[in-house]
């Protein structure tokens, strides 16, 4: 009967708790590990607050940034586009993609067939930029089941613990520990489901952006194709001096040859 008294004590304590736990109470009972696990949501959540204010189409390709570049590459006017787009002002995903090209079709003297060449490294390197800015929120999402199952071990351990000290007497104890390692799963699971989400949709959303700023880049580029390879200034030549002119030879005493 000692046995069944002891199972019957150990659920009213576990409904007693149910009715009397708060969200605080629950969080706190996840022990070190749920902190850990609180710190990193704290973490996760701002790193969404930034990347939904950065990784917006109107941050990487302001429509200003792009009716300003047309206008002036329209009238051909490179040299202004190029400083518009090297203006810390403007500084944006597409100006820093546009600058590379305008730099490379300035100093080349084949600038109009290297500037495709030229846009296309500068784009691969910005939205690979872009992709390491999310890493870190995948990197929670990866982590947090782990650190729930580790903080699941670690209660079962502990329950293991207080049955061999106790010979399955103390109750509370064996409850507290099973509690930690649930808890410290759910907590885990909690923040893995949403992040891992989070941060698909925001490669996502890289991946939306950069192909519409390829398809504007691409009309951009086609005034500067229309305008003609970049020549490069034109060389002086240099003028040499006139020959100096040949003696003539002098008649000999007698009207031959000398």
């Amino acid at each position: 009967m000692s046995r069944i008294d002891g199972m019957m004590y150990l659920l009213a304590q576990t409904e007693d708790a149910e009715r009397g736990m708060s969200w605080f109470d629950t969080i706190r009972s996840g022990g070190p590990v749920g902190f850990i696990i609180i710190v990193l949501s704290i973490g996760a959540m701002a790193l969404v607050v930034l990347h939904l204010l950065q990784i917006r189409r109107s941050a990487l390709l302001p429509p200003d940034h792009l009716d300003q570049v047309e206008e002036m590459l329209a009238r051909d006017d490179v040299n202004g586009a190029l400083e518009y787009c090297l203006d810390p002002d403007h500084d944006s995903y597409f100006t820093r993609i546009m600058s590379a090209g305008l730099t490379r079709f300035q100093r080349s003297a084949f600038g109009a067939f290297e500037i495709k060449n030229a846009i296309e490294e500068a784009g691969e390197d910005q939205t690979a930029r872009l992709y390491r800015s999310t890493d870190a929120l995948g990197l929670i999402g990866s982590i947090a089941p782990l650190l729930g199952l580790l903080g699941t071990v670690l209660g079962m351990v502990g329950a293991f613990e207080s049955i061999s000290k106790s010979a399955g007497s103390n109750y509370e104890e064996l409850a507290s520990s099973i509690s930690m390692a649930l808890v410290t799963t759910l907590m885990g699971l909690v923040l893995a489901i949403p992040t891992i989400a989070l941060f698909t949709f925001f490669r996502n959303r890289i991946d939306a952006i950069a192909s519409e700023a390829s398809v504007e880049i691409e009309r951009l580029v086609l005034y500067l194709e229309s305008a003609g390879p970049a020549r490069p200034a034109p060389v002086t030549p240099t003028r040499l001096a006139p020959p100096a002119p040949r003696p003539r030879p002098q008649p000999g005493p007698e009207g031959g040859k000398a």
